[in-house]
């Protein structure tokens, strides 16, 4: 990391209709550096790096890179001063291949006519020297989201910018995947490019961070040198105040069997699945990116086809072909991926959270706006969701904001079983805290939980009974004192049964 410092972001103002989202924010970024951006959902990190990608425009403030002041009105703006995003919600085009969204507005070929060979070829050479397993040729929508993560940053390197910008970048992937993510990112550094890393895992910042800046309600709070920092100043700095207690486990005694799956199978990502979960108990389902969790919550949910096995609802056997069955009998399920698979980023707050309970507030001849406006609101407070209004557009929330919007929606349908596949995505600490206690609140009225997650650690830190899966088959599973026996972690039981105790 060298002393130039490449960009300078100088009190950047920002409103929106009811909220001020930036109020005199400064952020500076060396050349070879990875500075990280810190700060609790709605802290304003997204909206400072959208009006560095020229998504927003800030109504005061100076852009200046390399010493020289620049105007950023344009996404194209951004790309010719050398900047590249990678935002946390991908947008990558489902129905083009792999190669045709990394070279998308900037295709090979002359005039009118694309040369696709080529193209691809080239497309493949990237990916194969960024250590990306991943086939030019494939279309983005066969991919799982891990995968189409890994396509976005190829996408971001490809375009050779000199400051690039990573909005959790790890949220999707493997172990693995992250370490190569961070092999990546030291090269680039070493060549000079700066990079603006958001992320929510504290963890991370020892590992790959050399600054960080945390900001607070819009505000600039200050900035540090990570190997100087304690975790737990950081905590401190964006919530304004120490935190206590930062894990918490603490249920009641379970009820009658709510939900019974017996040897569920896709015909490729879920293998034999059995587990059962009572009332008011939470069930941790755990494994790696790619383990097969996200497949058997759409199976059970009925987003798949062919699915094999039997499910019963309070001893029920039930046959549920498609999600309305699944919400007939009583499941409801928040996606992994909020964009592609829940929200309707278009609409309002207001709408994405009284989708499914349309019939509550619409009769034959009218609509009951003021029924409509009671339920929304009731989730609104319940969820602690930061909204300026019920009428925002929930493309306008933070990431974490939207989740709880999400959750929000499918509780208002009352479900026997709430499904959440990695719930954390996108919450900072005290989001994750918060999440903690909401669902433990959940399974001391009686709801009860499925919890699906890659992170280990959360899994630990919130269930009462753990499934551990790999390569789509039940490894091992029991209450989370049976499983861990006398292991220190949910991730050393995994380890251990993958690796033999190695």
């Amino acid at each position: 990391m060298s002393d130039n410092i490449i960009l300078r972001m100088k009190n950047i103002n920002k409103r929106f209709p009811g909220v001020y989202a930036l109020k005199n924010v400064n952020f500076e970024l060396k050349s070879g550096e990875v500075h990280a951006l810190l700060g609790e959902n709605g802290a304003g990190k997204s909206t400072l790096i959208k009006v560095l990608g020229g998504i927003y425009h800030a109504e005061e403030g100076d852009i200046e890179i390399e010493g020289k002041n620049v105007s950023i009105t344009s996404v194209q703006d951004a790309e010719k001063n050398g900047i590249a995003i990678i935002h946390q919600e991908l947008v990558l085009v489902p129905h083009m291949s792999v190669a045709e969204n990394i070279y998308l507005g900037r295709e090979v070929g002359s005039g009118i006519f694309v040369n696709r060979s080529e193209m691809t070829k080239n497309a493949q050479k990237i990916l194969d020297d960024l250590g990306m397993d991943i086939d030019a040729r494939s279309l983005i929508k066969d991919l799982p989201i891990a995968k189409q993560q890994m396509v976005e940053i190829t996408k971001a390197v490809s375009v050779n910018s000199k400051i690039l910008v990573m909005d959790e970048p790890t949220s999707s992937i493997s172990d693995k995947e992250v370490e190569n993510l961070f092999k990546i990112m030291r090269d680039l550094t070493k060549k000079g490019v700066g990079i603006v890393y958001i992320s929510h895992k504290m963890s991370e910042l020892d590992e790959i961070c050399d600054r960080v800046t945390v900001m607070r309600d819009g505000e600039y709070v200050g900035t540090k040198n990570v190997k100087e920092t304690a975790k737990d100043e950081l905590i401190a700095m964006m919530v304004g105040r120490t935190l206590t207690n930062y894990y918490v486990r603490d249920y009641g005694t379970p009820g009658e069997e709510i939900l019974k799956v017996v040897g569920l199978s896709d015909g490729d990502k879920v293998n034999g699945v059995d587990f059962n979960i009572r009332k008011g108990e939470i069930v941790g389902f755990a494994g790696l990116v790619g383990a097969g969790r996200s497949e058997t919550m759409q199976a059970i949910f009925g987003l798949t086809q062919n699915v094999t096995g039997e499910i019963y609802i309070q001893g029920n056997k039930v046959e549920i072909n498609n999600p309305e069955d699944a919400i007939k009998y009583g499941l409801a399920l928040v996606p992994e991926s909020r964009k592609e698979q829940g929200l309707y980023l278009v609409q309002s707050v207001k709408y994405n959270t009284t989708i499914e309970v349309l019939k509550e507030f619409i009769g034959k001849f009218r609509v009951n706006d003021k029924r409509e406006t009671e339920i929304t609101q009731k989730y609104i407070d319940l969820m602690s969701t930061k909204t300026p209004s019920q009428a925002q557009e929930i493309g306008n929330l933070s990431g974490g904001n939207q989740q709880k919007v999400m959750i929000g929606r499918w509780l208002a349908t009352k479900p026997k079983v709430l499904i959440l596949d990695e719930p954390t995505n996108g919450l900072d600490p005290r989001g994750i805290r918060w999440f903690r206690e909401f669902i433990k609140k959940q399974a001391q009225e009686g709801k009860t939980v499925l919890l699906s997650s890659h992170i280990l650690s959360e899994v630990e830190a919130v269930t009462d009974d753990v499934v551990i899966i790999n390569k789509g088959k039940v490894l091992i599973k029991g209450t989370l004192q049976e499983v861990m026996r006398n292991l220190s972690s949910l991730e050393e039981v995994f380890f251990r049964l993958t690796e033999g105790g190695k």
